[in-house]
């Protein structure tokens, strides 16, 4: 599902306003990771005092009004001081889009992964920024409010949790293992809502425990820490998809396509595991 990205003028009135307490810029890709994830506990910050009664929507206008308000809680914070760090990087606008992006540094965030969990007074949420490079993510920073975790990972410097690293799971039978994916959106192809569940029959023959929620993010990030064996999921968002494609890849997992091709921003499917059940969980999802 290519999507158009779109751009953010570095010099708006936002980043202006936070150049006088903004981090300087960063110089290299560790001190740049260390400047992105305090940025997201910051706005995680800000999410969390947004956190707690249920919130009511009675029509699809109300709930999108609702969401809207916990993104733009998120990145009045986060824009100016990425903007800030990485001055000449393009930001996507939309966190739905999907596809490759122009050459280039990029920033793809996702001010309110789970958003709709936060609405429901739900625990499943989390502030994600990911630095994208020629189409590789390079670094990125999750942060989890409700528990103070920050889960970080650069390319070829390892994934780590609160510093500590990150190692997938040496489960080798897909039979004991736990695997997840995450639900279609609502305006999903109907096909691929069809494949969905088609998936998740398959693996409930072959897999220990089958787990179906939103958001993708936080089933990567248990991936990554070794506490379950694989993710999958058709179509996507990159902002669902690339900070724990990197966090996963950096832990010592494996990523595909679900026919265990090399997956990209434009792959129709996607597949992070455990390398020891991988080609399982390919052979299932190919059937």
């Amino acid at each position: 599902m290519p999507g158009t990205p779109h751009t953010t003028d570095a010099a708006g009135s936002a980043a202006t306003a936070a150049a006088a307490t903004a981090p300087a810029a960063a110089t290299s890709d560790a001190d740049l990771l260390d400047q992105t994830a305090t940025a997201v506990r910051e706005a995680g910050s800000a999410l969390r005092e947004r956190f707690g009664e249920v919130v009511r929507y009675r029509t699809r206008e109300e709930l999108m009004s609702a969401l809207a308000a916990n993104d733009d809680t998120a990145l009045d914070i986060l824009r100016p001081r990425l903007t800030h760090l990485r001055p000449e990087a393009g930001w996507v606008e939309d966190e739905l889009d999907g596809g490759a992006l122009p050459p280039g540094e990029w920033w793809v965030v996702d001010p309110a992964e789970g958003n709709v969990n936060h609405l429901h007074g739900l625990p499943e949420w989390a502030v994600t920024a990911t630095l994208v490079r020629e189409n590789r993510p390079v670094l990125t920073a999750v942060h989890l409010p409700l528990t103070g975790e920050t889960y970080t990972a650069r390319t070829g410097a390892g994934a780590h949790l609160d510093g500590r690293p990150l190692r997938v799971s040496r489960t080798a039978d897909l039979g004991l293992g736990i695997v997840a994916t995450s639900q279609a959106r609502p305006d999903e192809d109907d096909d691929v809502v069809r494949r969905v569940g088609s998936s998740i029959t398959a693996m409930l023959f072959d897999a220990l425990v089958v787990r179906t929620a939103v958001p993708a993010t936080l089933h990567l990030l248990h991936v990554a820490a070794g506490r379950m064996d694989a993710f999958w999921q058709f179509a996507g968002a990159r902002a669902d998809l690339l900070p724990g494609a990197l966090l996963v890849t950096e832990a010592g997992g494996r990523i595909s396509d679900a026919e265990g091709r090399p997956w990209t921003p434009r792959s129709e499917s996607f597949l992070a595991a455990a390398p020891g059940v991988h080609a399982q969980a390919v052979a299932t999802l190919s059937r």
